[in-house]
């Protein structure tokens, strides 16, 4: 009587197990489908932007009464 309950309990548990897996491969199906891995086509379809170029940064204003670049050009001093 034993070895008929012992088996009973390994194939109760076996068939837990697959429904285990059954539902865990279906849950793992779906994230799959949710997720785009790549385009169909390689080379076809969004841009990549290869040839974007950086804007150039912003120039910082100078403070009012500093000699401009145009003014450290032509030498301090009075030497012209």
């Amino acid at each position: 009587m034993g070895t008929i309950i012992t088996v009973a309990l390994i194939i109760a548990v076996i068939g837990a197990g697959m429904i285990l897996i059954h539902r865990l491969n279906a849950q793992h199906e779906a994230r799959i489908a949710a997720f785009r891995y790549s385009e169909a086509l390689p080379g076809i379809g969004r841009p990549r932007g290869r040839n974007r170029r950086p804007e150039e940064p912003a120039r910082p204003e100078e403070p009012a009464g500093s000699p401009t670049a145009d003014d450290r050009d032509q030498g301090a001093g009075g030497r012209g």
